[in-house]
């Protein structure tokens, strides 16, 4: 009988602080029926309060725990070495008015970046200079041009983040989407290398 059992490990989960994460919370498994129920429930780790934040449980201790189940049993890992397990932070809930001033704070500070920009490439001069080739009338105020130009500006950012408050236009990730991703894949990077201490041993001591 074939006994051999291919683990494919989750890349992140997210538990309650005093979770007790088990193979079946962090991993795929292909295995013999009976072996596969019995790995299932089996326990990995459980989360404490001295973990902080993140805890790296890497495919060696679960090898581990399986060999303590099935002595006998071929292993065998496909994809990720590891799996990050993200501890839950209690919820904390901004008050109104906190909230109401940040998002003014965003709001001004997103328009005077743009007011500034427009003034540095001369865009009200450029306008006026469209405006007079199109009509044939000098205006320093064209707000016949100015004002479908602003409208079309607020719907190109909007279009351009794919979002309308909650709701996306299409599933295509927006280029904002794209850069928390990356970010948060050079965190996960940073945490597998430093929050795991079997990848870094010290030897030089005295």
């Amino acid at each position: 009988m074939d006994e051999t059992i291919y683990l494919r490990l989750r890349h992140r989960i997210r538990v309650n602080p005093g979770f007790t994460v088990k193979l079946s919370h962090i991993a795929q498994i292909h295995a013999p029926s009976g072996i596969q129920e019995t790995l299932l429930d089996t326990p990995v780790q459980t989360i404490s309060k001295a973990d902080g934040n993140t805890v790296v449980i890497d495919m060696m201790k679960i090898i581990s725990s399986i060999k303590k189940k099935v002595p006998d049993a071929a292993i065998s890992p496909v994809g990720p070495a590891a799996t990050i397990v993200e501890v839950a932070a209690k919820k904390r809930y901004l008050p109104i008015l906190f909230f109401m001033l940040i998002w003014i704070l965003l709001f001004l500070g997103s328009a005077l970046g743009i007011i500034n920009f427009h003034e540095d490439v001369g865009m009200r001069a450029a306008q006026e200079k469209i405006y007079y080739l199109i009509t044939g009338i000098r205006d320093n105020t064209p707000l016949m041009f100015q004002i479908p130009y602003t409208l079309g500006l607020g719907a190109g950012m909007v279009i351009f983040f794919n979002h309308a408050f909650k709701k996306k236009f299409n599933e295509e990730p927006s280029p904002l989407e794209v850069e928390i991703f990356n970010y948060q894949q050079d965190i996960d990077h940073y945490i597998l290398l430093n929050e795991n201490k079997e990848n870094m041993k010290h030897f030089d001591h005295p």
